[in-house]
């Protein structure tokens, strides 16, 4: 088996020992933690035959390491790649309700509901375990979607998949520039939350939003549909 690593991008090296004993192996990575508005995304990706023998397809790295552009254009060659993949989302409403750590739980539960096969073992990116008890064997590695072949391509597809979720949202709540900030922090955004509030999408209950956005009342929503107006 390939162990392409570093400057090569990931490679199996976590997986291989697993893989020769029959079992299957679930990279698991997250998007959309720290941004202000949208789901929490969590990505599965189980590598099919070839690419598990070492044939990786391009971009199979970590999501942050592309642009845009390019995780869209070799998002279909590493769905290719996988024999399961899926995603589980918490929308910004249980983020809110439930808190990170078990809206992390939640999407993650959601994500292995949906892969189609049972996981023997999850090669997580991080340190902290948010996948066990759903699958037996959980291993925690800084840096994996760096490393792994598998979370590399977890980290892909749930990046793109929330990618493209939010520039939906951006068509109909228009003044937090959704399309091109996928609903994280930058000055645009924070623009429109002094001007607008927040809308349906955004986590009100994070600690920044008091901090950070002082419009004057209380918390504005804009009710669900309508075209970016208002509260």
């Amino acid at each position: 088996m390939s162990d392409r690593r570093s400057s090569d991008g990931p490679g199996l090296h976590l997986e291989t020992p697993f893989l020769n004993e029959g079992l299957v192996v679930a990279g698991v990575d997250e998007v959309g933690k720290g941004s202000w508005a949208g789901p929490l995304v969590i990505g599965i990706a189980v590598l099919g035959a070839s690419a598990a023998s070492g044939n990786l397809p391009e971009g199979m790295r970590d999501s942050k390491a592309l642009s845009e552009r390019t995780r869209e254009r070799v998002f279909d060659g590493i769905v290719e790649a996988c024999a399961h993949w899926s995603t589980g989302w918490a929308s910004a409403r249980e983020c809110d309700e439930l808190g990170m750590s078990e809206a992390q739980r939640l999407a993650c539960r959601r994500a292995f509901d949906a892969l189609g096969i049972a996981a023997d073992v999850a090669i997580v990116d991080g340190r902290w375990d948010f996948v066990s008890p759903v699958v037996e064997e959980v291993v925690m590695q800084v840096k994996a979607d760096r490393e792994c072949a598998s979370v590399a391509a977890a980290s892909v597809l749930a990046k793109v998949t929330r990618d493209r979720h939010m520039r939906e949202l951006a068509e109909h709540h228009s003044h937090w520039a959704f399309a091109s900030n996928k609903g994280y922090p930058c000055a645009q955004h924070r623009a429109g939350l002094h001007a607008w509030g927040p809308s349906v999408e955004h986590r009100t209950s994070w600690a920044f939003m008091e901090n950070h956005m002082p419009w004057d009342g209380a918390p504005r929503r804009q009710r669900q549909g309508e075209q970016g107006s208002l509260f």
